[in-house]
């Protein structure tokens, strides 16, 4: 049985139990986040040591993973990726299937780290949701909103922020913002409580889109060193 369980102070947080309330349940009143607890059977381990070694993200086709050498626990395990990855496409999404040894990260950060090791939220020009599940290795982690700051708020970062711009604080500056993504990097408050969106869940959140009714789900990419073990991951 899972040992995952909620946050149990956070109401922007839903638990559905089926695929269908995930991706019919709107967001309202608040509510951000949506997920669907799941144990799921199969040996996802099996998988990334047939996959081999690796370096940042490796996209996985369906042909790639039918081809690999997996005994019956292995072959569970992927029958239930490919799943995922149908379902969703019948959704008329673009679900990737990807095996990660190490996020790339910022060659040049400037003032300030955008990598995905640092809450953030993502972001649309239309309405759109973000999908994702974690089958092995560390999982994403979220932070409540509530616990979170926009890191150009920060006095100090922002007024590097405008060093680096090179005028003064106003509608250009706000564009330069958007332009480099650094409006949707967040930091957390002292004593803020990240939480795990576990294993083998399937989450639906929140991303910022023009008339969004609810506010965006912060979260980051699990902090990746040489010698962890590989993540799979579902994400669309």
């Amino acid at each position: 049985m899972s040992l995952f369980t909620l946050p149990p102070d956070y109401p922007r947080i839903q638990r559905v139990n089926s695929f269908h309330e995930l991706v019919t349940t709107p967001f309202a009143h608040g509510v951000n986040a949506l997920c669907w607890p799941r144990t799921l059977p199969g040996d996802f381990g099996e998988i990334v040591k047939l996959l081999g070694d690796g370096e940042d993200i490796r996209v996985l086709s369906e042909a790639q993973l039918l081809a690999l050498p997996v005994s019956p626990a292995g072959k569970l395990a992927v029958d239930v990726m490919l799943a995922d990855q149908r379902l969703l496409r019948e959704r008329e999404l673009d679900p990737v299937l990807n095996c990660i040894h190490g996020y790339p990260r910022d060659e040049d950060p400037g003032p300030m780290r955008t990598d995905v090791f640092f809450f953030h939220v993502d972001s649309a020009p239309i309405e759109a949701d973000t999908y994702l599940c974690t089958y092995h290795g560390a999982s994403s982690e979220g932070l409540r909103n509530e616990e979170a700051r926009r890191r150009v708020d920060i006095p100090a970062t922002r007024a590097e922020l405008l060093k680096h711009f090179g005028g003064e604080d106003g509608p250009a500056f706000q564009e330069y913002l958007s332009d480099h993504c650094y409006d949707l990097h967040y930091a957390p408050v002292a004593l803020a409580r990240p939480f795990s969106f576990g294993i083998g869940n399937l989450w639906r959140i929140a991303t910022e889109w023009p008339g969004s009714a609810v506010p965006p789900c912060v979260h980051r990419a699990p902090e990746t060193v040489p010698g962890d073990v590989p993540r799979l991951l579902l994400i669309s």
